[in-house]
């Protein structure tokens, strides 16, 4: 990184961007991205994000990662019956064709918009090469 772009994404203050800014991968510990604090079994709880990381890209806005505070950070709430089954259900309607009403048994593409049989129903595609 040029040492330009080093200071344009180098404000611990705030003073420039609103929240305390760091360039990628130099955040300080105890600021932890989503991903981060969901890979920790946690989750913001409701708190602000506290500070950004930027990475400057050419020709395009720097790519920006807000981070929270992992001292705020709570666990994430376990699933409960009722979820799990929600999530059986959104994930089967996920594999239902809707044009033969079938379970495909894998996730309709949504570039098809139903499952491979029903649109390519020529019998080469279907029943395979002998």
């Amino acid at each position: 990184m040029s040492g330009g772009a080093f200071a344009k994404c180098f404000d611990p203050n705030g003073a420039r961007h609103g929240i305390p800014t760091f360039p990628w991968r130099m955040a300080p510990d105890g600021y932890a991205t989503f991903r981060q604090l969901r890979a920790r079994g946690l989750r913001p709880g409701g708190q602000p994000v506290a500070a950004q990381v930027l990475r400057p890209r050419y020709r395009r806005g720097p790519l920006v990662a807000y981070l929270y505070r992992l001292d705020a950070a709570k666990p994430v709430r376990p699933m409960t019956p009722a979820r799990w089954a929600a999530l059986a259900k959104a994930n089967a309607a996920r594999r239902c064709c809707p044009v033969c009403r079938r379970d495909a048994g894998y996730v309709i593409p949504l570039s098809l918009g139903m499952c491979v049989p029903c649109a390519y129903p020529d019998p080469p595609h279907c029943e395979g090469t002998t």
